[in-house]
């Protein structure tokens, strides 16, 4: 099955010639205009790979990239600019981009880095759930994914290990509360939301696949 790709460019002297150079490579292409457009696309559809231009009409694309990284979108992202400073680079790797090419642009380089990143997540993809899978060791208070070792807090550590005793069971605030902060909980859960969002953004980093999921009015879930 040939590999699924998005461009989202708005300006047809690129389009064009990069649609054909891509079809050409067995790349089968869809095309989006604008930033509302690449979003609506990714929702309805998968995706290998996004190809990115920043300077879209409705929308900046780092905004774009960062909204399909906050829906969950884990294909690969290459930006596109004409934006071509080091700060330029590094502000669209943080907003989630794989890669980055400074506009005007090689074919032959464009083709060599979509194949490197196709490589990359290709890897990712094929890696088993049970070298992914998150596994939580109590007595050493030590967290992996596969053969990575996740560093986390003593509190982190602690509200992860009772989710993940009850992995796809609601557990209440309460519980978690009483179970990590047995002493000098006074009803607020603050410190629990604070808790719970830097464990969250680590989990993002080691193991996407695993999700902290907020049941609202209830607690969290910990699911895969």
């Amino acid at each position: 099955m040939p590999h699924r790709v998005l461009l989202v460019e708005d300006e047809p002297e690129i389009v064009s010639p990069l649609v054909r150079t891509l079809e050409r490579e067995g790349y089968a292409v869809a095309q989006a205009a604008t930033g509302r457009e690449a979003l609506s696309a990714t929702a309805r559809e998968e995706y290998d790979v996004v190809i990115l231009d920043l300077g879209l009409p409705d929308m900046d694309g780092l905004d774009v990239c960062r909204m399909l990284r906050a829906a969950d979108y884990d294909g690969a992202v290459l930006i596109l600019s004409g934006r071509a400073r080091e700060l330029d680079r590094v502000v669209g790797l943080d907003a989630g981009a794989d890669d980055y090419v400074a506009k005007p642009f090689g074919l032959a380089e464009l083709l060599a880095r979509l194949r490197a990143l196709l490589r990359r997540t290709s890897g990712r993809a094929g890696q088993s759930g049970v070298e992914r899978r998150l596994e939580v060791d109590v007595d050493a208070h030590r967290v992996h994914v596969g053969e990575c070792e996740v560093l986390l807090t003593s509190k982190e550590f602690d509200v992860l290990a009772v989710l993940a005793a009850n992995r796809d069971k609601v557990v209440s605030r309460s519980q978690l509360m009483s179970e990590v902060w047995t002493e000098g909980w006074y009803g607020s859960t603050k410190t629990l939301d604070v808790t719970i969002g830097r464990l969250r953004q680590k989990l993002d980093r080691a193991a996407p696949a695993e999700r902290v999921v907020t049941v609202r009015g209830v607690g969290f879930r910990l699911e895969s």
